[in-house]
C-alpha cells in the first residue's frame, strides 16, 4: 500500500475486521468466498507492511514477500473473483456469462504465474509507494483480460452491492493507472481493500433481509 508500514498495518487490521464481520453474516457456504475477500486483501496489506519494514534494512525478505504479493495480485484474483461472484449470483443469464470470465481468469493466471515463477521478484520504496519489480510489462490485451476477469464479473452482478464494489474498483483502477502507473499493483490493491466495506454492506443487507423474512 502507499504511505508507510503503519498505514499498511492499519489497513490490514481494518479489512480483516470487515472480513470477519462479513463472514458472520453469511447465510450459506457458497457465500464464504465473497465474504472472505476482505481478509485476502488484509493479508496483502500485511505483506506490504512487512515490506516497508524490511526494505530499509535489507533484511532479505523482499524477494519472497514480493513473490507472494504478486501471486495474490496476478494469479489469485483473476481466478478467484469470477468464482466468488458466480457462487452468489441468482440470475441465470448472468450465470451463463461468468464461466467465460473464469476461463479468461484462469488463462491469465497461468500466464502470469509462469512469468513470476521464471523471473526474480523484488520491490523498492519509491516516494510513498512500493514498486514491485518483476520485469513484466503488461500489454493492452493482458490489461483488458485482467479487467474482464476481475472487474466484469462484479459489473455483471444482479446484486446492487456487488455492482457497487465493481464500480469502486473500476474507479480505483483508473486513478491508479493515470496517477500511479509505476506502483499500479500496490495502489490498485489498496483501492480494492478500501472497497471491502462494500462487501460487508452486501452481507449486512442480505442478513437483514433474511431476518425480516423470518419475522414475516
Amino acid at each position: 500500500m502507499c504511505f508507510s508500514a503503519t498505514a499498511s498495518f492499519i489497513a490490514a487490521g481494518a479489512t480483516f475486521t470487515v472480513g470477519a464481520a462479513a463472514l458472520s453474516r453469511v447465510g450459506s457456504p457458497k457465500e464464504i468466498p465473497m465474504a472472505s475477500m476482505p481478509m485476502i486483501f488484509a493479508a496483502q496489506q500485511a505483506i506490504e507492511g512487512v515490506l516497508w519494514l524490511d526494505l530499509p534494512v535489507g533484511g532479505g525478505l523482499s524477494s519472497s514477500l514480493s513473490f507472494v504479493f504478486l501471486f495474490f495480485a496476478y494469479v489469485l484474483w483473476p481466478v478467484y473473483v469470477p468464482i466468488a461472484v458466480l457462487l452468489i449470483e441468482p440470475n441465470s443469464r448472468v450465470r451463463r456469462l461468468l464461466p467465460a470470465c473464469e476461463a479468461v481468469g484462469i488463462g491469465l493466471g497461468v500466464h502470469l504465474l509462469w512469468w513470476i515463477l521464471t523471473r526474480s521478484s523484488g520491490a523498492s520504496a519509491q516516494g510513498h509507494h512500493i514498486v514491485y519489480e518483476s520485469g513484466y510489462q503488461p500489454t493492452v490485451p493482458v490489461a483488458l483480460a485482467y479487467l474482464v476477469a476481475t472487474g466484469l464479473p462484479l459489473a455483471l452482478s444482479s446484486h446492487r452491492w456487488v455492482l457497487a464494489l465493481g464500480a469502486v474498483i473500476l474507479v480505483g483502477s483508473i486513478v491508479a493507472y493515470i496517477f500511479y502507473w509505476n506502483a499500479f499493483v500496490s495502489v490498485w490493491c489498496f483501492f480494492a481493500a478500501a472497497a471491502s466495506a462494500v462487501v460487508f454492506g452486501h452481507f449486512q443487507w442480505a442478513h437483514s433481509r433474511r431476518l425480516r423474512l423470518a419475522v414475516a
